[in-house]
C-alpha cells in the first residue's frame, strides 16, 4: 500500500526524488504521511481537492481486505 501512494505521487509531481511516505499505525487506524517538494503541494492535491480525494479512494478502496481504515495525510 505504502508503494502504491508513493507510485502515484511522483507520477503527479515535478520533483519525484522528493516523494516520501511514512505509515503511522494505530489500533483501527493506518495513516499514510505523503511527504512532497513545496511547489508540488498543489499537484498533489489538485483543484478543489479533487486528486487528493481521489487519491484517498484508491487507497480505501484497495484497504478492504485488511479491516482497518486508512487515510493518506499530504505534507509538505
Amino acid at each position: 500500500m505504502e508503494q502504491l501512494v508513493g507510485v502515484i505521487a511522483k507520477a503527479l509531481v515535478d520533483h519525484p526524488d522528493d516523494v516520501r511516505v511514512e505509515v503511522v499505525e494505530k489500533e483501527h487506524l493506518i495513516v499514510y504521511e505523503l511527504t512532497v517538494h513545496p511547489d508540488d503541494v498543489g499537484k498533489v492535491i489538485g483543484k478543489q481537492g479533487r486528486i487528493a480525494k481521489a487519491l484517498r479512494t484508491v487507497v480505501a478502496s484497495a484497504a478492504v481486505k485488511m479491516d482497518k481504515r486508512v487515510t493518506v495525510d499530504i505534507m509538505s
